[in-house]
C-alpha cells in the first residue's frame, strides 16, 4: 500500500481562482500516483466573506481525496477587535524588520508573546478556523507520512502547526505584508518540522523575520501546469479581443492590479497607439477603468493559455509575491514579463533570468519598459530566448518533485 500525505489548504476545486490553491492541486495531483493524498480544506468559496460554496464531506478529485470541513461563522466584528490588539505588537516586529534587527531578536526569542493570545483569538475568529478540522488532524495524523500545508497567513496553516507540527512540511508562501507579522507565526515557523519556499528571496525573508537559526527547511518551488490553449480565434471572438495587447491575470482588486491601472490608463492617454490592456480574473474589487481596457472575467485555464500565448507582454504589478506562477506561465510559452521592482522574489527573477524579466519601480521607468517590452523587436526576442532558458532551469517538474519527494522522506 502507497504511504499517505496529507495536504492542508484554505480552499479546493477547480473553479477557485488564487495561486495558492493552484499550487496545492499541482502538487497534490503530481504526489498521487506515489502516495495516497488527501486534501483537507474547508467548504469556503468566497475568501473575502466566508461564505460556504462546498458540502462538508469527502470527494474525489483529480486522484486525490477530498475531506472538506465546516468552520466557524465568519466574526469580522471580532476577528478586528483581536487584531486591534495585536497593531502595536505587529508594528514594532515589522520595524525591527526595517532596521534590520528582527533576524537577532528572534534568534534570541524564537516566539514572540507580545500580543500572542490575542493574536490566536484573532486566527479563532477569523476565516477559515475549522475545529473539526483540528479534531480529524489531531486524531488521524499518526496514519500521515507528512502533512503539506500552504500560506503561512491563514487558519489552515497554524492549526496544522499547533496540532501536527512534527509531521509538518510548511509550504508559505510568504511576503512582507503586515500579516507576516503577526505574533502566530512565530508558532508556525517554529513548530513546523520544514518548511519548504518557493524561491531564495522567499528563504531569506522568513530568515530576517523568524530567525535563521529557527526554520528548518530548504527550497523546494513549484512549477505550473501545462493545459493546452483553446483554440485562439474562439477565444478572440468571445471576449472580443483585438491583435495587439498586453495582458494582467490575477484577481483584480486594488492590491493586485491597483497601480497597472493607474500607469496604464496614464501611459494610454499619451499614447494613442498604445496596445490594449486585457484583464483575466474575477473582478473582487474596482480597480478604475479606461476605454482601451478589456476585463474578460474568469476563464477557464485553456482560454487563459490562449490569452497569454497571444500577448505582447505580461504585466505583473504585484507588490507581495512569494513566486508568481503566472511569470512562470509567461517564460514558458515566450512572452516577455514586466514586474514590479520593488517585490523582492520578483526582482530576483529579473536578476537570475539575466534580466529576461524587466521591472519598474516608478512611472517612468513603467513607460520606458513597457515601450521596450512592446515596441523592440531585438529587445523582445532577448527577453523570449533568455527567459525561456530561465524556467527550463529553474522550473520544470522533473527539478522541482524529487525536492519535494525528499523532504517527505525525511518525514
Amino acid at each position: 500500500m502507497k504511504e499517505k500525505v496529507a495536504i492542508t489548504v484554505t480552499r479546493y476545486g477547480k473553479d477557485i481562482n488564487g495561486g495558492a490553491e493552484l499550487h496545492c492541486r499541482m502538487l497534490a495531483e503530481r504526489l498521487a500516483p506515489d502516495y495516497d493524498v488527501e486534501i483537507l480544506t474547508t467548504c469556503i468559496k468566497d475568501y473575502v466573506t466566508g461564505e460556504a460554496g462546498y458540502a462538508e464531506g469527502v470527494e474525489e478529485d483529480g486522484g486525490v481525496t477530498v475531506r472538506r470541513f465546516a468552520t466557524v461563522p465568519y466574526d469580522r466584528a471580532a476577528e478586528k477587535k483581536w487584531l486591534s490588539k495585536v497593531r502595536l505588537s505587529r508594528r514594532i516586529r515589522r520595524l525591527l524588520y526595517w532596521c534590520g534587527c528582527l533576524r537577532f531578536v528572534a534568534g534570541q526569542s524564537p516566539v514572540w508573546k507580545w500580543g500572542l493570545e490575542a493574536d490566536i483569538n484573532a486566527v479563532k475568529s477569523g476565516i477559515f478556523y475549522s475545529p473539526d478540522m483540528i479534531r480529524y488532524i489531531e486524531e488521524h495524523k499518526g496514519g500521515y507520512k507528512a502533512i503539506l500545508s500552504l500560506t503561512a497567513t491563514y487558519a489552515p496553516f497554524f492549526m496544522t502547526a499547533m496540532h501536527a507540527g512534527e509531521k509538518m512540511i510548511g509550504i508559505p508562501t510568504l511576503h512582507p505584508e503586515r500579516a507576516a507579522f503577526r505574533p502566530s507565526l512565530t508558532l508556525s515557523f517554529t513548530k513546523a518540522a520544514y518548511i519548504g519556499f518557493n524561491t531564495a528571496a522567499e528563504q531569506e525573508l522568513a530568515w530576517d523575520i523568524f530567525g535563521k537559526g529557527n526554520i528548518r527547511g530548504g527550497i523546494i518551488s513549484t512549477g505550473i501546469e501545462d493545459a493546452p490553449a483553446d483554440s485562439w480565434e474562439k477565444v478572440k471572438k468571445q471576449f472580443s479581443l483585438p491583435d495587439r495587447y498586453v495582458v494582467f491575470i490575477g484577481r483584480i482588486e486594488k492590491g493586485k492590479a491597483g497601480k497597472l491601472v493607474r500607469y496604464y490608463s496614464r501611459y494610454a492617454a499619451s499614447h494613442p497607439d498604445a496596445p490594449k490592456l486585457v484583464m483575466v480574473g474575477g473582478l473582487v474589487k474596482e480597480v478604475g477603468r479606461h476605454k482601451d481596457m478589456i476585463f474578460t472575467g474568469f476563464t477557464s485555464e485553456g482560454a487563459k493559455r490562449a490569452i497569454l500565448q497571444h500577448a505582447l507582454l505580461l504585466v505583473n504589478p504585484s507588490k507581495y509575491e512569494s513566486l508568481s506562477l503566472v511569470v512562470l506561465e509567461a517564460l514558458r510559452d515566450r512572452v516577455p514579463v514586466l514586474v514590479n521592482g520593488k517585490c523582492e522574489v520578483l526582482r530576483q527573477h529579473c536578476v537570475l533570468s539575466g534580466n529576461a524579466v524587466r521591472s519598474f519601480r516608478s512611472y517612468r521607468e513603467f513607460c520606458r519598459e513597457f515601450r521596450e517590452a512592446t515596441e523592440n523587436a531585438s529587445a523582445r526576442k532577448e527577453m523570449i530566448e533568455k527567459g525561456e532558458k530561465y524556467y527550463l532551469e529553474n522550473y520544470s517538474w522533473d527539478r522541482i518533485m524529487p525536492r519535494l519527494h525528499k523532504a517527505i522522506a525525511g518525514m
